[in-house]
């Protein structure tokens, strides 16, 4: 599957996608923060330093949000941004309501 189609079907398939790599620090607050606060959401996690097609999928993601950094998070379909674009829409209480939850 083409990085484009991939990318795609992650974020249309899931109620939280989230592009990361396994050893980022931001991308494990993020993760760690929707994991825990909504353990019965549909989220997939995809960590794109893992996958053969990971580097083409951030190319793809930069054109697609105009963001080069992960994590890149999509809550039902709409792109949140990264890890301080999550956390903050926590503190203000906006998250759960984005979330459904």
């Amino acid at each position: 599957m083409a990085a484009k189609d991939l990318v795609e079907s992650t974020i249309s398939g899931n109620q939280i996608a989230i592009f990361s790599k396994s050893w980022c620090p931001y991308c494990k607050r993020a993760k760690q923060l929707l994991t825990t606060k909504f353990p019965g959401v549909p989220t997939k996690i995809l960590e794109l330093d893992e996958l053969d097609e990971g580097s083409s999928m951030q190319a793809y993601l930069a054109q697609k949000t105009g963001q080069r950094t992960v994590p890149n998070i999509f809550i039902n379909q709409k792109h949140v941004g990264g890890c301080d674009d999550v956390v903050s829409l926590d503190s203000s209480g906006k998250l759960a309501g984005l979330v459904g939850a």
